[in-house]
């Protein structure tokens, strides 16, 4: 591969951002990215704030219990049992 292909600019890296915080880059775009945020400060400092951006989505949302009727009509679409399907603590449905 040329030294060109092989660096990664600044808008190539910001492009992947999300995929790379999410691990949804192939091996060779994570390595590059990776390799990037190595040498600038810039994106190091972009990919920080995003990192913690999604942090601390996923911490908030993790606190907020779903309602039981969303869960009752997405769970045919994750392939999941229907939570209102389930059987009570007594063993009845």
């Amino acid at each position: 591969m040329s030294e060109h292909l092989d660096r990664m600019t600044c808008e190539e890296a910001f492009r992947r951002l999300d995929d790379f915080l999410d691990h949804e880059l192939n091996p060779e775009e994570m390595r590059l990215v990776q390799e990037h945020l190595d040498v600038c400060a810039q994106c190091t400092r972009e990919f920080n704030f995003e990192r913690s951006v999604l942090t601390g989505v996923r911490s908030k949302l993790s606190r907020i219990a779903a309602p039981p009727n969303l869960l009752s009509r997405i769970a045919p679409f994750l392939g999941r049992p229907d939570p209102k399907d389930a059987p009570d603590a007594d063993g009845s449905a």
